[in-house]
């Protein structure tokens, strides 16, 4: 599962987007330092996207780990149909991942992270699941593990009919 943290390296979150086509991601944070990285919420793809072309809310690691001078970006910026330049995005891209000087900036994502995202647990009944997604027209839904640590991703594709029955078929099979 590829998840991101409130606190997100610029290079790194500019890699990820590179390399990866998932439309949304989990974000987590470590509570306390010796507490594993519990479920935050989520964030999308093209809001991930709209924030990067905001250099201005990049800011340098501190040393006690908050954000200086945070001056979040108001939702109408961030929240697009659809990316008005690509191009300029995927060039955007590739500079954040080989310029050095964006491996020391990091983005502040707690503002922007839908915090009321569902999960479900990694046992919940698959039947519930689909009327859940159903239900509420979702794309994605975090699976966590009962310590609220992500352990997966359900997206709308996987509760389509045949590759669904196919996936149960090879799990039932005897081994």
């Amino acid at each position: 599962v590829r998840v991101l943290h409130l606190k997100e390296n610029i290079a790194s979150l500019a890699r990820l987007l590179a390399s990866t086509s998932h439309g949304g991601f989990p974000v987590v944070c470590r509570p306390e330092p010796d507490h594993a990285e519990v479920f935050q919420g989520t964030i999308k793809r093209l809001e991930l996207c709209m924030l990067l072309e905001n250099e201005h809310i990049f800011e340098p690691e501190t040393n006690d780990g908050t954000f200086s001078s945070s001056h979040p970006l108001s939702y109408e910026k961030i929240t697009v149909e659809k990316l008005p330049n690509l191009s300029r995005l995927t060039t955007l891209l590739n500079r954040y991942a080989t310029d050095p000087q964006y491996q020391q900036l990091f983005i502040n994502l707690d503002p922007y992270i839908n915090k009321s995202a569902m999960s479900v647990q990694a046992h919940f009944s698959l039947q519930r699941t689909y009327i859940i997604f159903r239900t509420l027209g979702l794309r994605h839904l975090t699976i966590v593990d009962q310590q609220n640590q992500v352990v997966g991703v359900i997206t709308r594709k996987d509760l389509m009919p045949f590759p669904l029955e196919e996936k149960l078929r090879l799990q039932l099979a005897p081994q």
